[in-house]
């Protein structure tokens, strides 16, 4: 397995990819965390939701890549990355969307980006997340099922 920065998808600060949104309407952020998490931990409003772990077996969706092709139809299919549909991947604190963006790369995604701290952040001294970072304790828009 690779650690080259190729193979990485480009960090993104909370407040970065949602500016990214904002100003682009090519980009797509995509909410890579289970079902469970996606419907009642919330969501970054707008987001789509494929999951890249997921329950009941906790495996890697063999179908991510797949569906991730679908979302951005043409737009990933793009010779320089300025002209590709930028997706962004966001997880708990951003260690999945670290590998599920390496798997986009590694299939010929050429604009990948992941929320570096996630929806929720790392946990704090009490054992609580949303309190350190993350979308939510950015204030960026959010909603639950």
């Amino acid at each position: 397995m690779s650690n080259t920065n190729e193979d990485l998808p480009t960090p993104l600060s909370p407040r970065e990819a949602f500016e990214m949104i904002e100003s682009n309407p090519k980009a797509i952020l995509v909410d890579i965390r289970s079902s469970m998490e996606f419907l009642f931990v919330g969501h970054p409003k707008g987001a789509v939701h494929v999951a890249w772990i997921d329950e009941p077996d906790w495996v890697v969706n063999p179908n991510f890549v797949t569906e991730i092709g679908k979302l951005v139809l043409g737009g990933a299919v793009c010779e320089q990355r300025e002209n590709c549909a930028p997706i962004i991947l966001i997880c708990r604190s951003g260690k999945r969307s670290l590998e599920a963006g390496r798997a986009l790369i590694r299939a010929g995604f050429k604009s990948v980006f992941h929320v570096d701290e996630g929806f929720e952040g790392e946990l704090d001294e009490q054992h609580h997340r949303s309190s350190r970072g993350g979308w939510r304790f950015h204030g960026l828009p959010w909603e639950q099922c």
